[in-house]
């Protein structure tokens, strides 16, 4: 069981192993870390909520989500997920390749299923829930997904594999086709992700409103009420939160200096920096360092 990469627009994390394309994730969300921001990757996801509330949005439509709810993000998805001001989410996931289930056969499943899936021709529901038929189940499913993931027994990776199968099977009844999703949804999920791109390449840049809302031929009031709504915070809040989780990675390895840090994240002012962390993480960049070495040197001992 791992705790959640730092998750940004388009993900190079890989889940998993080459031949075991699957890991688990435990989630939290607080006042301290409230947002997963907009991102997608190849992967699908198969979430738990376990305690709390939290709002996602997969393909830029909203769903709120509480304690006992499931939720499927298909491959290639953009989704986020935030929570609201003194509110604490904690969620189990399951990150997945599609090649996992069999995607390179040429049979029916395939064919009639795992592919369109993949292509997002066909739609698996978000968000089951305790009222939905399939909710029952889905949670007996996922319950002994925990246990079989924990024991790692002879064989688990098959019992898991052929999990995963069971869980797409089904949600499928309650499938529907991608053509029923409104065309300004869709042009605005690709331009979203276009804008996502272009940041993640470009972060120690400057960048500006401007210079994004000519990605998507928006006007800059367009472009910002526009990402607002489908990201949940601001495009600058959100450039300078993946800066911050750019910055945080670097100093938990320990081997570059604050101000190195923060120059190779993008940040010019160095006391805008150690504020800005602070405020994000809660200790100053020093003492993040320090703690990240300390409990790596734990873990060896």
């Amino acid at each position: 069981m791992h705790a959640a990469p730092s998750q940004e627009q388009k993900e190079q994390t890989r889940h998993g192993e080459h031949l075991f394309p699957l890991k688990k994730y435990i989630t939290v969300l607080s006042d301290l870390y409230p947002h997963v921001t907009a991102h997608w990757h190849d992967e699908a996801e198969l979430t738990l909520i376990t305690e709390g509330s939290c709002t996602y949005q997969i393909q830029l439509e909203t769903f709120h989500a509480s304690a006992g709810d499931i939720l499927f993000v298909p491959p290639a998805a953009l989704h986020s997920i935030s929570v609201a001001p003194g509110q604490e989410m904690t969620s189990e996931t399951y990150v997945f390749h599609m090649n996992f289930l069999g995607i390179g056969s040429a049979d029916i499943c395939t064919v009639k299923y795992l592919t369109p899936l993949i292509n997002q021709d066909l739609i698996l529901p978000p968000l089951i829930q305790t009222g939905h038929e399939a909710y029952p189940e889905l949670l007996q499913l996922f319950h002994f997904m925990n246990q079989t993931y924990t024991d790692t027994r002879p064989g688990y990776e098959l019992t898991m594999k052929s999990c995963l199968l069971r869980a797409v099977a089904i949600l499928l009844p309650y499938s529907h086709e991608e053509s029923s999703r409104p065309q300004i949804q869709t042009e605005h999920t690709l331009k979203l992700k276009q804008v996502l791109e272009y940041i993640g390449e470009h972060y120690t840049e400057d960048l500006t409103i401007s210079q994004l809302a000519g990605l998507c031929y928006f006007s800059e009031y367009h472009f910002m009420r526009f990402f607002k709504k489908y990201v949940g915070m601001s495009c600058l809040e959100y450039i300078k939160n993946l800066r911050l989780e750019k910055a945080a990675e670097l100093l938990s390895r320990g081997e570059v200096s604050v101000l190195e840090a923060s120059l190779s994240a993008g940040f010019s002012n160095l006391s805008y920096f150690y504020r800005e962390f602070k405020k994000k993480y809660g200790v100053t960049p020093k003492n993040f360092t320090a703690a990240n070495l300390s409990s790596i040197g734990t873990a060896q001992d």
